[in-house]
């Protein structure tokens, strides 16, 4: 193992995983427990638990679960190694060396990161030379001033094929380092040069402070017009927003999305310290994730043309699925949030994010805007469409509200309105009742883990070898007891991995809790533990509980040998053999 158990026993004791969590998602205690929504995946209901005193966390929307390390390995997508380094840097703590070959991976992501910060410093530095007026004249005719400029590190990449190259070369960079980077490029004849030329440059930081990429707008004609770095060992352009590291300390109550970098500096600069802008992709699944760590509510403003409208009816739909409040702005006399400010001022702008139409409302009109309601058949597909919008709202008050809205509109009662609303909603409660029926008809299937790769041949077997695991982790008599049991009696190769793990560090004195196995299991193994720790267990009767399940998992074994047996003897006997 490429750290000593001795060093992340000590982490482990230094991290309390509910203070980690709660830097990141927004706890309440329920009884023993604390319970937010789900980092993972899009929720309106929290199914996300921690445990202070397993100091483990689960989901049960997505079933992902762990400790501490496992926690930072999936929000920040590290590597084992790496989550290490980010907590014991939180807890104070200095990494203990490791063989060259596990720690070379964290060495090249901090080599990195500070190469991006010396060439992002490389690109700031040049706005004062005479060679960079071009970048100059283009910030200042973008009315940006010297303070945002040196607040955001905006820059100038020079002319050139080989500046930054040698620039980093004086630093100690070497070129094969520019191109893993993405900062350098090699062509098919195998000549390297500098991705960046003759652009404006915006660095992309981090929440942590960390420049992680760059993106460039061109000065001329050239293409494309912006430039964005590639995906690196440090940088994936769907799991970071540009100016989140600032935008997230916001005090106004809400974050603005925007479609790019200028718009969303223009707004920081008139005082809208909350703005954020994807970068060169359109929303995912993980920014939204990201985003609802730091705010309850997003106002989308993106561009009014037709490519923005897609864009804001599918962040709509990715951001509705989590709860979280959802506005989209009617940008009027401007075609983005930079030109309006310019145009009207801040306090313009202001008036403007009071009058945005909810995510309903934007859905609605956007849905009216594709019909003429003068003529029958254009108003009956306008009612049904906008039925369907209608009636996936969780409210009986909202569906009230709009139905009646969209009923006026289109010169129909409400009650029928209404009416198409509700028989939509059966429909698809019709539809779910359907799937769950499926499902409660297959118990063997539920009993599954979530992770095909882990599931189960003998799932009786395995269901006792969770018993076992469980009650070896809740309390060290049950170890005694245990020892009677051989891992190969395991019909589950996770829990005979698990059961090895743990009995070997019995012997030794050095017992693993649940949290401290992350050094040794994958993530999904790791999920699939927490899982069967959150199954009720009593351990005053746990003697009783371990001999049942030691009977079940032997019992199980002994009918596979006799089954295999019986093939054996019928194979030889269709086939001639005595």
């Amino acid at each position: 193992m490429p750290i000593p158990e001795s060093f992340l026993e000590e982490l482990n004791s230094r991290t309390d995983i509910v203070d980690l969590v709660s830097s990141y998602v927004a706890l309440t205690k329920k009884g023993n427990k604390y319970w937010g929504l789900c980092p993972f995946h899009s929720e309106k209901t929290a199914s996300f638990s921690v445990s202070p005193d397993r100091q483990m966390y689960y989901c049960f929307g997505c079933h992902k679960g762990g400790g501490a390390i496992n926690f930072v390995m999936e929000l920040e997508g590290l590597g084992f190694v790496d989550a290490v380094d980010v907590l014991a840097k939180r807890a104070g703590l200095q990494m203990p060396e490791t063989t060259p070959g596990d720690s070379s991976t964290r060495k090249k992501r901090e080599r990195m990161l500070s190469l991006n910060k010396e060439a992002a410093r490389w690109f700031h530095a040049n706005l004062s030379l005479p060679e960079a007026r071009d970048g100059v004249t283009y910030f200042r005719n973008r009315a940006l001033s010297p303070r945002t400029i040196t607040r955001f590190g905006l820059g100038y990449a020079l002319e050139g094929w080989d500046n930054l190259i040698r620039a980093m070369a004086e630093k100690g960079f070497e070129k094969a380092e520019l191109l893993e980077a993405g900062l350098a490029v090699k062509n098919s004849n195998g000549r390297i040069y500098d991705r960046f030329r003759h652009r404006v440059m915006f660095p992309i930081i981090d929440v942590r402070g960390n420049v992680i990429g760059f993106g460039g707008r061109v000065l001329d004609d050239s293409v494309p017009k912006y430039l964005n770095s590639p995906d690196t060992l440090v940088f994936n352009k769907s799991r970071n927003l540009f100016a989140l590291n600032m935008a997230k300390k916001t005090s106004l109550g809400r974050i603005i999305l925007t479609e790019g970098y200028m718009d969303t500096i223009a707004l920081h600069q008139a005082g809208f310290d909350c703005a954020v802008a994807s970068l060169g992709t359109s929303l995912t699944e993980d920014h939204v994730k990201l985003l609802s760590n730091y705010t309850s509510e997003v106002v989308i403003s993106y561009d009014g043309d037709q490519a923005g409208i897609k864009a804001a009816q599918r962040a709509i739909s990715l951001l509705s699925k989590t709860g979280m409040k959802v506005r989209v702005l009617k940008m009027k006399n401007a075609k983005d949030p930079d030109e309006f400010i310019k145009k009207f001022g801040p306090a313009a702008f202001a008036d403007l994010l009071e009058e945005s139409d909810n995510d309903v409302e934007y859905r609605l009109n956007q849905v009216k805007s594709k019909y003429d309601l003068t003529a029958d058949d254009q108003r009956i597909s306008y009612l049904k469409e906008a039925a369907a919008v209608v009636a996936r709202l969780d409210s009986p008050v909202e569906r009230e509200v709009y139905s009646t809205r969209v009923a006026e509109l289109a010169g129909l009662s409400s009650a029928a309105m209404q009416e198409e609303v509700k028989r939509l909603r059966s429909k698809s409660r019709w539809k779910q009742r359907k799937v769950e029926e499926r499902r409660a008809l297959s118990p063997a299937q539920a009993s599954q883990p979530e992770d095909r790769s882990l599931r189960y041949d003998n799932v009786p077997s395995a269901k006792a070898e969770e018993g076992v695991i469980r009650l070896l982790l809740l309390d060290e008599d049950f170890y005694e007891p245990a020892q009677s049991l051989k891992p190969e009696e395991f019909s589950s190769p996770t829990w005979g991995k698990i059961f090895s793990l743990l009995m070997e560090h019995w012997k030794q004195g050095t017992p693993c809790t649940g949290a401290s196995l992350a050094a040794y299991l994958t993530p999904e193994e790791m999920s699939l533990l927490a899982r069967i720790r959150e199954v009720p267990e009593s351990v005053g009767q746990g003697r009783q509980a371990m001999a049942d399940y030691i009977h079940a998992i032997q019992r199980q074994r002994t009918a596979d040998n006799d089954e295999a047996l019986m093939k054996f003897r019928y194979s030889k006997k269709s086939n001639g053999g005595t």
